[in-house]
C-alpha cells in the first residue's frame, strides 16, 4: 500500500489516509519514551529544498527524519545557485547525482513537487506548493481531530479566512471530507472560491456560519503575500469581521467548539491573545502532531522491506 510520492490529498484513497492517521499514533508515543529514536530509516538520506521561508514545516519533517535515524541536509536556495539563474531541472539533476532518498520540496508554483518526482527516483513529499497543496498539513490536522473525535463522521469542521490563496484550505477541507466530516467556508465573498465542491458551504457571515453549529473552528492567515490586488478594504475590518475577537471567543468557548490554525498565528488578527491559552485551542496540539504525521510519512513511503516491527 506504498506509494513513491506524497504530491497531494485527492490522488489518496480514504484507506491511505486512515493508515497513515494510525501509523502517527505508535510514533506519537515514541516521544514520551527517554530515547526518541527508532532505526526505520537508517543509512537513508533526506533533503529539504524550500524556495519559500518555512519555519514550522521545515523544522517538523527535519526532527521527523532524524528520529527515525535519517541523514538529514538542507538546501539552502539563498546561498545555492539557483539565485545565479540555475533551473529546478538542473538542481534536481544535481540533487539526483547524489543519490537522496527523499525530498522534501516546497515551492511557489503549484506543480514544482509533480515535475520533480517525475525526473528523479527518490520519494518526493509535497511540503506546499503554490496555492495548490500542502498534503502533511492536512495528514497533521487529520490525527489532530481524530485525537478529539475519534469518530469524526458527522462533526463539523468550519474553516475562517483566506480560503482562495490557502493550499491549506485545499487539502485539509479535502482530507476531512474523506473521513466523512462536514466542511464550511467563512470568509469575505472576494475569499470565498465559489467553485469548488458543492457539498461544502459557504458563508461570508459570521453569524450564519455559527448558527451551523461547528464541532471545531479552523482560522487561516490572511495570506498578503499571495494577493496580487486587495481583497478586503484593510486587516482591521477583516478582524471585525472575520476574527476571533473577545466577544466572539466567549461565545466560542461558551459553546465548547475547539480552535485550530496552521501557523503562523496572526494575534490581533486571526484571533486575540485569549484563545492561544484556551483549553481547547488546539495549535500547539498540532505543532506536535506535526512531527508523528511525518513521521508516519516518510515511513510509508520507504521501500517496503519487510514487516512493521520498529515500535515494538
Amino acid at each position: 500500500m506504498t506509494r513513491k510520492d506524497l504530491l497531494d490529498i485527492e490522488s489518496l484513497r480514504r484507506e491511505e489516509i486512515e493508515h497513515l492517521l494510525d501509523q502517527a499514533a505508535p510514533f506519537k508515543e515514541l516521544f514520551t519514551r527517554s530515547v526518541k529514536k527508532v532505526p526505520a530509516l537508517k543509512g537513508k538520506s533526506v533533503l529539504t529544498l524550500f524556495y519559500e521561508p518555512s519555519t514550522r514545516t521545515l523544522s517538523s519533517f527535519e526532527v521527523a527524519a532524524k528520529r527515525l535515524s535519517a541523514d538529514v541536509t538542507t538546501f539552502d536556495v539563498p546561498q545555492s545557485s539557483v539565485v545565479k539563474g540555475e533551473s529546478v531541472r538542473d538542481t534536481i539533476a544535481t540533487l539526483q547525482a547524489m543519490r537522496t532518498d527523499y525530498i522534501i520540496v516546497r515551492n511557489q508554483m503549484a506543480g514544482i513537487p509533480l515535475a520533480i518526482a517525475r525526473a528523479t527516483k527518490a520519494s518526493v513529499i509535497n511540503a506546499g506548493d503554490g496555492a495548490h497543496a500542502h498534503p502533511t498539513q492536512a495528514l497533521l490536522d487529520g490525527f489532530t481531530f481524530k485525537e478529539v473525535f475519534p469518530e469524526p463522521a458527522g462533526k463539523k469542521l468550519l474553516l475562517v479566512g483566506d480560503i482562495l490563496h490557502s493550499r491549506v484550505a485545499r487539502s485539509t477541507s479535502t482530507l476531512m471530507r474523506k473521513l466523512g466530516v462536514e466542511v464550511a467556508w467563512l470568509g469575505p465573498g472576494s475569499l470565498v472560491p465559489k467553485h469548488g465542491p458543492s457539498e461544502i458551504k459557504r458563508f461570508t457571515d459570521y453569524d450564519e456560519a455559527m448558527k451551523w453549529s461547528p464541532d471545531a473552528i479552523y482560522l487561516l492567515r490572511i495570506q498578503m503575500e499571495r494577493q496580487s490586488a486587495p481583497f478586503f478594504p484593510s486587516l482591521r475590518e477583516y478582524t471585525k469581521l472575520y476574527g476571533v475577537t473577545q466577544e466572539r471567543f466567549k461565545r466560542i468557548s461558551d459553546q465548547g467548539i475547539y480552535i485550530m490554525h496552521p501557523g503562523p498565528v496572526n494575534r490581533g488578527v486571526e484571533l486575540c491573545d485569549d484563545v492561544m491559552t484556551y483549553q481547547r485551542c488546539l495549535i500547539d496540539q498540532q505543532v506536535e502532531n506535526g512531527i508523528a504525521a511525518r513521521m508516519a510519512v516518510l515511513y510509508w513511503l520507504k521501500p517496503n522491506t519487510g514487516e512493521n516491527t520498529i515500535l515494538a
